[in-house]
């Protein structure tokens, strides 16, 4: 599938974003969804990701409580709710998709796991 993320800018601390992936070219219902992100001169680092059934999601600790990963199967989207955004979050985010799992629960931090790969969107959060 090809995944377009979007929903990216330029924000002050404390304030919030949405960021929306599109799926086309397929279902994603079957795949377990994840939001990466890459700092300048860092590594891609894991965000949040959810399983098929929206029922399961895990997210990284430094964004524990402030970001909401979210799924709508009919709209063939996953979003990602940012809030009280820090000058930490600046960086490219990254939509990804799984092939087809098996289970319902399935949630994934490692990028490997993944298949296919969003072009990204940028945030960039101001102090």
């Amino acid at each position: 599938v090809q995944l377009q993320a979007s929903g990216g800018g330029l924000v002050q601390a404390g304030e919030s974003l949405r960021l929306s992936c599109v799926a086309s070219g397929g279902t994603i219902n079957r795949s377990t969804m994840g939001w990466f992100r890459q700092a300048p001169g860092q590594e891609r680092t894991f965000v949040a990701s959810i399983s098929t059934n929206g029922e399961s999601t895990w997210y990284a600790g430094s964004v524990q409580g402030r970001f909401t990963i979210s799924r709508d199967s009919a709209k063939n989207t996953v979003n990602l709710q940012m809030n009280s955004l820090k000058p930490e979050d600046t960086a490219v985010y990254y939509c990804a998709a799984s092939g087809p799992v098996n289970s319902d629960v399935v949630v994934a931090q490692f990028a490997s796991f993944y298949n296919d790969w969003g072009q990204g969107t940028q945030v960039t959060v101001s102090s």
